[in-house]
C-alpha cells in the first residue's frame, strides 16, 4: 500500500507537468495603447452640408438617429403654425377687401372694419414669427450636426478622470467630501 501511494503521487506530480508548461509561438503581445484614432477634420464641414441640404440627413450622419424626429418635429410644427396663420390672415384681409367694394355676406359680418384690420395684423404678425422660428428651427439642425460632428471626434478615455469621493473619518465616523485628479501615464 505503501508503494503504490508513491507511485500515485509520482505519477501526479510528474503528469501534470505538461498541464503548466507553455507552448513556442503563444507569445503575449502587448497592445499599443498610444496609437490614437485619426482626426478627419473635414467631418464637421460634411454633417453640417448634409444637414443644410436635407434637415436631419447630417444628424443621421453622425449616427446620432435619435435627433431625426425632433429635428422634422421643430421644424414641421413651426411650419405648420406659419400655413395656419397664414391662411387665417388672407381670409381677414380678403373680407376686408370685400367689405371696402361695398359686398357683405362674408363669414365675419359681426366684426367691424377696426377688428378685421386687428385680426389682420395679429396673424400677420404670428405668420412672420412662425417663418422666424422655422429658419432658426432650420439653423439649430445644422449648427447641432456641426458641433456633434466636432464631439465625436473629442478625445475621452479613462486616463484622465475627475472623481468626488465621500470618505468616513476614523476619529469620529463623520462623513468627509475629498477631490481627487487623477491621470495615468
Amino acid at each position: 500500500m505503501n508503494k503504490a501511494y508513491y507511485i500515485v503521487l509520482l505519477l501526479f506530480l510528474f503528469g501534470s507537468q505538461s498541464i503548466f508548461s507553455q507552448q513556442i509561438g503563444n507569445a503575449i503581445v502587448a497592445k499599443d495603447t498610444v496609437k490614437s484614432k485619426e482626426i478627419d477634420p473635414l467631418r464637421p464641414s460634411k454633417a453640417a452640408f448634409y444637414s443644410a441640404i436635407l434637415p436631419g440627413l447630417g444628424q443621421a450622419y453622425n449616427k446620432k438617429y435619435w435627433k431625426i424626429p425632433i429635428v422634422y418635429g421643430a421644424i414641421g410644427t413651426s411650419l405648420y403654425f406659419y400655413i395656419d396663420n397664414n391662411k387665417k390672415y388672407h381670409s381677414y384681409r380678403d373680407a376686408y377687401k370685400q367689405r371696402l367694394l361695398g359686398q357683405t355676406g362674408d363669414q365675419y359680418d359681426y366684426l367691424d372694419d377696426s377688428r378685421l384690420i386687428a385680426a389682420q395684423r395679429f396673424y400677420q404678425r404670428n405668420r412672420d414669427l412662425s417663418l422666424l422660428v422655422s429658419v432658426g428651427f432650420y439653423i439649430l439642425n445644422i449648427v447641432d450636426a456641426n458641433v456633434d460632428a466636432h464631439l465625436i471626434q473629442f478625445n475621452v478615455n479613462d486616463k484622465l478622470s475627475f472623481q468626488p469621493d465621500v470618505y468616513t473619518n476614523e476619529l469620529n465616523y463623520k462623513p468627509n467630501l475629498g477631490l481627487s485628479l487623477n491621470y495615468k501615464f
